[in-house]
C-alpha cells in the first residue's frame, strides 16, 4: 500500500464530494466514484498504474452510463400555454405604450394585456399593433 496514493485518492474523493455537495448539478459524482474505486485497489495494494486506470475507467463507464439519465431529467423544454396563442395577433393600443414610463395597454381578443413596444418607440392610444413576443406578463408589441 502507497501511503501517497492512499492521500491522493482520499483528498480527491473529499474534493470531489465537497465540489458535488456545494453544486446543484452533477458536476464531479463520476470522478468521486471512480476516485473511491481506485482508493479502493490501494488498499488492496494495486500498483499505481491499476488505480490510475481504474479511475479513469470507471469515470468515465460511469459517466457514459448515467449520462442519458442525467440529460432526460435535465432537459428544459418549453411548455406552451394558451398565452402563447396571441403571438402574431392584431392589438389595439387602450392606453399609450410608453416602455421609459413603463405604462402601456393593449386589447387583444378581448383581453387586455399590458404591453411595451419592441422598438422602445411611444405608441398612442387607438393605434393599432401587433404582437412580438411575450415576456413575462407583458406584450411586447410593433407598430402595424
Amino acid at each position: 500500500m502507497d501511503t501517497a496514493f492512499m492521500i491522493l485518492w482520499i483528498v480527491l474523493l473529499v474534493v470531489l464530494v465537497v465540489v458535488e455537495a456545494s453544486t446543484v448539478q452533477l458536476v464531479t459524482i463520476w470522478f468521486a466514484l471512480g476516485s473511491l474505486v481506485a482508493l479502493i485497489a490501494n488498499l488492496l495494494h494495486a500498483s499505481a498504474w491499476i488505480q490510475g486506470t481504474l479511475f479513469v475507467a470507471v469515470s468515465l463507464i460511469s459517466l457514459a452510463a448515467t449520462r442519458p439519465l442525467v440529460k432526460k431529467f435535465t432537459k428544459k423544454t418549453r411548455v406552451p400555454t394558451n398565452a402563447d396563442m396571441v403571438i402574431g395577433k392584431s392589438a389595439v393600443v387602450v392606453e399609450e405604450i410608453n416602455n421609459d414610463l413603463a405604462s402601456g395597454l393593449v386589447k387583444v381578443g378581448g383581453v387586455t394585456w399590458t404591453a411595451r413596444t419592441s422598438d422602445s418607440s411611444v405608441m398612442p392610444e387607438g393605434t393599432d399593433a401587433v404582437v412580438e413576443k411575450i415576456e413575462g406578463v407583458k406584450l411586447i408589441v410593433s407598430a402595424k
